[in-house]
């Protein structure tokens, strides 16, 4: 941890917004006493999921989806905003019911990341999901999700599928087995 101070915050102000983005020009001063502008994208400040859930000891249930930034279907884990008003717990129950049918009996927080720091002001919360069971909740999905099931002795296969891009679900796959070898 640094004992850097952090710079003081002069003005912010909404440069440009849309329906899901919101992106800030920040005036900042530095401890040495330079001024810059930066530009970041907020986030709702509530954070997001992502959930590697178990089918049983050695299968994962992934899910193919649309993603609009590459303009194709990615592979990758469940995940999703945070309600207001709810936990990251509660919010990793609710997006497995919504995208692959299963709620889970255990939850086993791996760690929270950022993506972009410089740049984006969000937190995912990344959870491992153990002893599932069946119970589905309506998404907001625009057409059904593609469930996929992986072995997790085939991690390595995993990591080098074409469609298996996203940073986020690659940091899930490792800390999962990370914490499978401790």
């Amino acid at each position: 941890m640094s004992n850097k101070p952090i710079p003081e915050i002069l003005a912010r102000h909404v440069v440009a917004q849309s329906r899901l983005l919101r992106i800030e020009a920040v005036d900042l001063k530095f401890s040495n006493g330079v001024e810059r502008q930066f530009e970041r994208l907020a986030g709702s400040g509530r954070g997001a999921v992502m959930v590697v859930p178990f089918l049983d000891d050695d299968t994962l249930i992934l899910i193919r989806e649309y993603a609009a930034g590459l303009h194709n279907y990615q592979l990758g884990f469940p995940k999703g905003l945070i309600d207001p008003n709810e936990t990251p717990e509660q919010a990793a129950n609710r997006e497995l019911k919504e995208e692959i049918g299963y709620g889970a009996r255990q939850l086993i927080p791996l760690k929270s990341v950022t993506m972009a720091p410089q740049f984006f002001a969000a937190t995912m919360h990344i959870f491992m999901a153990r002893d599932l069971y069946q119970e589905s909740l309506p998404g907001d999905e625009p057409e059904p999700l593609e469930k996929v099931l992986w072995s997790i002795h085939e991690s390595e296969e995993l990591m080098n599928q074409h469609d298996f891009t996203e940073a986020r679900s690659i940091a899930a796959l490792l800390l999962t087995l990370r914490e499978l070898n401790q």
